[in-house]
């Protein structure tokens, strides 16, 4: 399982995914588009943390859009 996962919040596409990085540890990335025009995918940085597996890296990647849609949305 090493495909993003697309999440709708809010009126907001959160495409979230983790890159394999050195010591087999995850780092997250995180996309968040609107769902209506304009739409403008946006990179969001996410921390890169200490995650072990890609589960956690996606979680925490969704839990970063999700404070960025309650932010700046």
């Amino acid at each position: 399982m090493n495909e993003p996962t697309s999440v709708q919040y809010r009126g907001y596409e959160l495409v979230c995914h983790a890159r394999a990085v050195d010591g087999g540890r995850f780092a997250p990335t995180l996309v968040v588009s609107k769902q209506i025009w304009p739409t403008r995918p946006r990179a969001i940085d996410v921390p890169r943390g200490n995650y072990e597996t890609l589960q956690t890296a996606i979680d925490a990647a969704h839990a970063k859009g999700v404070e960025w849609v309650q932010n700046y949305g």
